[in-house]
């Protein structure tokens, strides 16, 4: 016989061949296996259909796994898109509110009644999706939900905005209204100030001099008229230090500059007394020397009794050259520096107009004048008396005494100062006068002795 030569098979088709007899004895073995009763033999020679068969029994268990992310991530953004409409429903009936406070006041049936209506329409959907979520039928469709939440919750949040804009525009009104009746309130306060000032400057301390006679002055008379004076004095300082600090002066280098020494204060605003101590000073300068040639005494009471009364800026007008008006430009002058005027109004028009004759028709320029009235009629008075007439100052660190001064005021500093301790002048503010030998007192600042 011949004997037939093989040839062998390529490699691909030794490795199918090779795999198919494998699987064939596989399954040869487990029957027989099975028909003698040894049991099963588990053979496993390849990875690959281990995977195969594991791939197969847990597909049906990642499929359920999956539906049950997906219910559960359906149905949390189901709850999100629930709790934004809650939301927004929330701020629609918080707007519908204002709106309806708003309404009240001014009253607006109409407003409120849509306002009210608004209101309840939004409570029943609310309702209406409480009844859906508990029963568990809730049809919404999260990604529009949400839109159309957000859009509620914008327009709620707008019209609570506009209604809020609305009471602050109605409050500031009404501030505005309040303000206005408070200035015009104030405007009334300090023209009926000035006309209670004037009656009293025109009828008080001066009306006994009205029907007095000659034969019967006396040195009460003076004093009246000098605290009449002092009125004035006060007055006018006052306005000039409220110029100041409109200019922005430190008050306390001012009255530093012209009261040099240390002086102790009990109250800041008593800083006023070193301005009027200035102004007396400057104002009462040769009291008692006349501006003219001596005249008799019958003289100057007629003199005063005229200029007690009558409109100063009027009485300078009509008269430029008289012994008054000199006496006003030459204290003007002296009182109020160039660099001072400057300071506090910016020019120096009001020196100018003076300097060439004139007199200023300022706030300023009139308190001024008026003040420079009563003490040009308090030096004609003093002279009235035909007697010896002169001023006095108390030197700085004297000790007081009630026969020749009197306190300015009774501050903190003499109220807590005890009884062994001496009082000592700091400053005189207005100087004592005296006629013949009547002594009329100082009045001063004190400070206690330092120890």
């Amino acid at each position: 016989m011949e004997t037939i030569k093989c040839r062998s098979l390529p490699n691909n088709k030794s490795k199918i061949a090779r795999t198919f007899q494998k699987v064939i004895n596989l399954k040869t073995a487990t029957r027989i296996a099975s028909n003698n009763g040894i049991g099963m033999c588990m053979l496993t020679p390849h990875n690959k259909f281990d995977q195969d068969d594991s791939n197969t029994a847990y597909k049906p268990q990642n499929t359920n796994n999956h539906k049950k992310k997906d219910a559960r991530a359906k149905r949390r953004a189901v709850l999100e898109a629930l709790l934004a409409k809650l939301f927004a429903s929330i701020t629609t009936i918080k707007a519908g509110y204002a709106e309806l406070q708003m309404a009240q006041n001014p009253y607006c049936s109409d407003a409120i009644q849509a306002s009210d209506q608004a209101v309840v329409d939004e409570l029943k959907q609310l309702s209406q999706l409480k009844r859906s979520f508990f029963k568990n039928e809730l049809d919404l469709s999260p990604q529009v939900t949400m839109m159309l939440a957000e859009i509620q919750e914008q327009q709620g949040l707008m019209k609570t905005y506009e209604i809020t804009i609305k009471k602050l525009e109605a409050g500031v009104e009404v501030k505005d209204s309040d303000i206005g009746s408070l200035k015009k309130q104030l405007d009334e306060a300090i023209a009926f100030n000035k006309s209670l000032e004037k009656r009293l400057n025109a009828s008080g301390p001066l009306s006994m001099f009205d029907n007095i006679r000659f034969s019967l002055l006396n040195p009460t008379h003076f004093v009246q008229f000098l605290h009449h004076a002092l009125r004035s004095v006060r007055n006018f300082v006052k306005l000039m230090v409220c110029e100041m600090e409109v200019a922005r002066w430190d008050i306390e280098a001012a009255a530093k500059a012209i009261e040099p020494e240390n002086t102790v204060f009990a109250n800041p605003s008593h800083r006023c007394f070193v301005f009027e101590s200035f102004v007396c000073k400057t104002m009462l300068e040769g009291f008692n020397h006349p501006n003219e040639e001596l005249q008799s005494e019958h003289y100057y009471f007629i003199e005063f009794k005229k200029l007690k009364s009558l409109n100063p800026k009027q009485f300078l007008t009509q008269n430029p050259d008289s012994s008054f008006a000199r006496f006003t430009r030459a204290k003007y002058l002296q009182l109020v520096h160039a660099k001072m005027e400057c300071s506090l109004f910016g020019n120096l028009n009001q020196r100018k107009l003076v300097n060439s004759g004139g007199f200023p028709d300022s706030a300023f320029f009139n308190a001024f004048v008026e003040m420079a009235r009563r003490l040009w009629a308090l030096n004609l008075l003093a002279f009235s008396f035909g007697e010896d007439v002169s001023i006095f100052q108390v030197a700085k660190n004297c000790r007081f005494s009630d026969v020749y001064m009197e306190a300015v005021t009774q501050d903190s500093v003499l109220e807590t100062t005890n009884a062994d301790t001496d009082l000592l002048v700091a400053f005189t503010v207005v100087p004592g006068f005296k006629i013949g030998k009547t002594v009329i007192q100082s009045q001063v600042y004190l400070s206690p002795a330092s120890s």
